[in-house]
């Protein structure tokens, strides 16, 4: 899929499917969500553009070069952390997707109302993902450290990702952990 991705576009991807994403993609960690919410309350517009994305959670280890940046490691943080903040944030903005690992427990009817989907990205594959990240297109908020600033990010087929909530609803880690309980519950 490209960036910006139309929201019915998203009716067609399932729980489990496999896909790879293309354009620009912005991170942001938990102090990223908070700032994003405080200026959006505030009735300000962001430096960068929400509309049809995709959201990155990631705090890249990015080093300043000659033209710009590099990114050096750019692996998911867990995306559980911004659960609280996330259901404010798909409220306030037309957010596509989300990307992070370890899934974001109980969001599939919010995922649903929304048209959203979150996406796995596998753990360990930091570098993996800088490989895929073409070029640096901006980063704002660097007050707040470089793990926790903002970063967009060109990328060329960035992935492999799961989709772990799709736009329906349908939840891969709800599915998985109710048939582990179903299989291997001890005996009563």
């Amino acid at each position: 899929m490209r960036t910006p991705i139309r929201k019915d576009s998203l009716t067609r991807l399932s729980a489990g499917d496999l896909l790879y994403i293309s354009g620009r993609i912005v991170t942001a960690r938990d102090e990223a969500h908070r700032r994003i919410l405080e200026v959006l309350s505030r009735g300000e517009r962001l430096p960068f553009n929400l509309a049809g994305g995709v959201l990155y959670h990631c705090g890249p280890l990015v080093r300043k070069n000659n033209t710009g940046w590099t990114v050096v490691s750019a692996g998911p943080t867990t995306s559980e952390r911004m659960t609280g903040l996330t259901p404010e944030l798909l409220e306030r903005t037309s957010l596509s997707g989300i990307i992070g690992k370890g899934g974001m427990r109980g969001l599939g009817d919010l995922f649903r109302k929304k048209g959203c989907i979150y996406l796995a990205y596998p753990g360990g594959c930091a570098a993996l993902a800088a490989e895929r990240i073409t070029r640096v297109a901006g980063v704002h908020w660097l007050d707040l450290g470089m793990a926790e600033a903002v970063w967009e990010f060109e990328v060329d087929r960035f992935g492999p990702l799961i989709v772990g909530i799709d736009s329906q609803g349908r939840d891969l880690y709800e599915k998985v952990l109710k048939r582990s309980r179903e299989r291997y519950s001890p005996p009563r």
